[in-house]
């Protein structure tokens, strides 16, 4: 089932979500949340975009391969094909020293894309939906995916990255999305829906 995503502005967005344990595993939240991220055309969503405060989020950077030339692929890529999971209780082991900037955008926030600096790669240690345990590296447009989404476990957005003074330009555009006023071509749920 798609549900709705939760915009710019709700305080959910901005609250640290709680960690799930194998007796409160989501298992329909998780089937939901694929309907809802293919349905939304994106490549990683984390619960509280849902409404729901756990530490829990997907990625499928396959997606974004796949639609790639094979030049971008070995730039964004290095030797790996992406993957496809999902994320419980994640913790962030590890950050290269070696950082680049990217494009990034987000379901939440519809109509904005920004160019942010994140390390190169990282190490997660997490669980899964069997809440089997991991702890791998990832590289490239995966680990940007991964932080994006891990932030959104810990109230953080990914223009939080934003220098002060180009937080202070785009504070209209981020009102005009709080209060409904924009167009996405997925549901959505606005903090105001007197639109």
């Amino acid at each position: 089932m798609v549900l709705p995503i939760y915009s710019y502005g709700h305080e959910i967005l901005r609250t640290v979500c709680e960690p799930l344990t194998p007796e409160t595993i989501p298992a329909a939240l998780i089937s939901d949340m694929w309907d809802t991220l293919y349905g939304a055309a994106g490549c990683g969503l984390a619960a509280p975009q849902v409404g729901e405060s756990v530490q829990l989020f997907l990625v499928d950077s396959k997606l974004l391969y796949n639609q790639m030339n094979p030049e971008s692929r070995a730039v964004y890529f290095e030797d790996n094909i992406g993957i496809k999971a999902v994320f419980i209780n994640a913790v962030i082991t590890a950050y290269s020293e070696r950082r680049w900037v990217s494009e990034e955008a987000c379901l939440s926030i519809p109509g904005l894309q920004y160019g942010i600096e994140r390390p190169w790669s990282i190490t997660i240690e997490y669980r899964d939906e069997y809440f089997q345990p991991h702890k791998r590296t990832f590289s490239g447009i995966t680990a940007r995916m991964i932080l994006h989404e891990f932030e959104h476990t810990n109230g953080v957005l990914y223009l939080d990255h934003l220098p002060q003074r180009k937080q202070k330009r785009i504070a209209g555009k981020l009102d005009r999305i709080s209060r409904g006023r924009v167009k996405a071509d997925y549901p959505m749920s606005f903090t105001n829906d007197s639109r």
